[in-house]
């Protein structure tokens, strides 16, 4: 019984850290495509093309369903997938749903048409990918109006997370909410929209102000899933044991998660 959680590098231990916490009965296979990282820089087709390859790998690990833990696959490739690739017995999912649901205070199954919610003024922060996908302010639009969303392409930050460089990271953010600030000066909330931006969240909101709603995807993420399986048990797939598969260098991806998470996560070959 095994859930997969994909990333196409280390930011969705985030992810996995927390669900792990939520549900420590599930065995989960994190899969980090850390030889094709970052996905914020290619375009669609890459993006499908990599993430089809790895959530394939997982159902052949007895995963039935697979968390796309990676903003820029769940943007620019997951609908594609859901339409036209992924069989009827198995099931993958995004991270951009739970994000939706918190901001909106209604739940993805709410038909209703669009309607005003409290937060006028949204700062998005993510991947060039995601960002140009607009795939987050789409799913906004069927459910909320009046919503204004300024979106900030953050480059550079996840290549100074994954190199372990996190005083390039900070001033890299610190320069982001900058850029953001001179377009919307007074963001109700912000989004943290790519799953390595959890490990800067502290330096986001220091450089946010107190008074803006940082909302970040672990936690969402995990609570979702949680109650995704308890309406749908039959989608905890076959497998029976942790497993880390990355197609990068494995020792090197090991130490970083090992750094990451703070216990010792050791990966294997994809």
């Amino acid at each position: 019984m095994a859930v997969g959680i994909f990333d196409s590098g280390l930011g969705g231990l985030t992810v996995l850290d927390a669900v792990s916490k939520r549900l420590p009965d599930v065995p989960f296979v994190y899969f980090g495509d850390n030889a094709h990282a970052p996905y914020g820089v290619r375009d669609a087709d890459d993006v499908y093309g990599l993430t089809t390859q790895a959530v394939e790998r997982m159902w052949d690990a007895g995963c039935d369903l697979v968390i796309l833990a990676c903003n820029t696959a769940s943007a620019a490739a997951l609908r594609r997938m859901q339409e036209s690739w992924v069989p009827q017995d198995k099931r993958v999912l995004g991270v951009l749903v739970p994000l939706i649901e918190a901001l909106t205070e209604r739940s993805w199954g709410d038909n209703s048409p669009p309607r005003e919610v409290e937060i006028k003024h949204t700062a998005l922060f993510a991947t060039p990918a995601t960002v140009a996908s607009r795939a987050f302010q789409r799913e906004l639009a069927f459910r909320a109006i009046g919503v204004d969303v300024e979106a900030q392409a953050c480059g550079g930050v996840v290549d100074a997370i994954e190199d372990g460089d996190m005083i390039l990271a900070e001033a890299l953010v610190r320069s982001h909410v900058d850029a953001l600030k001179r377009k919307m000066p007074d963001p109700q909330a912000a989004i943290l929209g790519c799953t390595h931006y959890p490990i800067m969240h502290d330096t986001f909101q220091a450089a946010l102000g107190e008074d803006v709603k940082v909302y970040s995807q672990a936690n969402l993420v995990a609570e979702s899933l949680a109650d995704y399986l308890g309406r749908h048990p039959k989608m905890v797939g076959t497998g029976t044991e942790n497993l880390f598969l990355t197609t990068g260098n494995v020792q090197k991806v090991s130490d970083r998660a090992t750094q990451f998470l703070r216990r010792q996560i050791t990966f294997e070959a994809a």
